[in-house]
């Protein structure tokens, strides 16, 4: 499978990285990916408000791969971008300059990539 964007790039290598970690770690990945779907299933929050939750997180833990996957998350689930750069803009206030540079660099370009996908 060819990507077309450095984001569904990143998006394709973490979905390989996690298939051959599976092969080596089954039950690890098996409980891993237990918990992440009960993290993430509705409840007395949205899966849309948990995805803001998780890129906020992401972002301030500087974790590139997280970013792209939770912002794809927030799209997923039908954020806008004003949402997501309103998220982007609470995280800054904790997390600052570093913060900052993660939200106008990559959550931007994943937006408009995973945009461009759709179309």
């Amino acid at each position: 499978m060819e990507a077309r964007s450095s984001t569904e790039e990143a998006l394709i290598k973490y979905k390989e990285g996690i298939g051959q970690f599976a092969t080596k770690m089954p039950g690890f990945t098996r409980q891993f990916n237990a918990l992440t779907e009960e993290c993430f299933k509705e409840g007395a929050l949205s899966q849309k408000q948990k995805q803001l939750i998780a890129l906020g997180i992401s972002i301030h833990a500087q974790d590139e791969y997280c970013i792209i996957y939770h912002t794809k998350g927030c799209l997923d689930q039908g954020c806008s971008e004003q949402e997501i750069l309103e998220a982007v803009g609470v995280t800054v206030a904790f997390g600052g300059g570093a913060s900052m540079s993660q939200g106008v660099t990559l959550v931007q370009e994943c937006i408009h990539e995973m945009n461009q996908l759709k179309q």
